[in-house]
């Protein structure tokens, strides 16, 4: 059994941030020692014995924290269980279809083995920082796109790796 997990994330708005903490929680519920931080703060992966790493997507690209922190930790992730999620799609899409990682993340779920990704649908709501992102709510195609129920469900299917293994 895992004893340590970590969930880290790349977000700007905070979207991202409240996924990974749903995340968190059904872990914690699962029985995990869990430690949800920034991808920035993020640090010291060796004490972890697990990692979920989550970014937001901006054009096409995984937020840059959330990269970062990949290629910072690259051979520590190597050596352990690791999932990857996205957010981003302004859209019903990712409830829809599964919607596969962008070529970066491809890339390095491939070099790390890792164990599974989604793609969940992100939320852009008033107030969000960024000239684009005042420009996407101005053309009327805010909103929030998650599907908590299907966050839920992912991080019990971790979870139940993580403790039956």
């Amino acid at each position: 059994m895992t004893d340590t997990v970590l969930v880290t994330y790349g977000t700007t708005n905070g979207s991202t941030a409240e996924i990974a903490q749903a995340v968190t929680e059904i872990l914690r519920q699962a029985g995990l020692t869990v430690e949800s931080r920034p991808a920035r703060s993020a640090t010291n992966v060796a004490r972890y014995d697990a990692v979920v790493v989550g970014g937001g997507l901006y054009a096409g690209r995984w937020h840059k924290d959330a990269r970062r922190f990949v290629r910072r930790n690259r051979v520590l992730l190597a050596e352990r269980p690791v999932w990857f999620f996205s957010s981003g799609p302004l859209d019903p899409s990712a409830s829809e279809r599964d919607i596969p990682p962008v070529r970066g993340v491809q890339r390095d779920m491939t070099r790390l083995d890792v164990r599974d990704h989604v793609t969940f649908g992100g939320c852009l709501e008033e107030g969000a920082k960024g000239w684009v992102a005042g420009m996407i709510l101005r053309s009327g195609k805010g909103g929030d796109f998650r599907d908590f129920g299907a966050i839920e469900a992912w991080a019990g299917d971790i979870a139940g790796a993580l403790t039956h293994a």
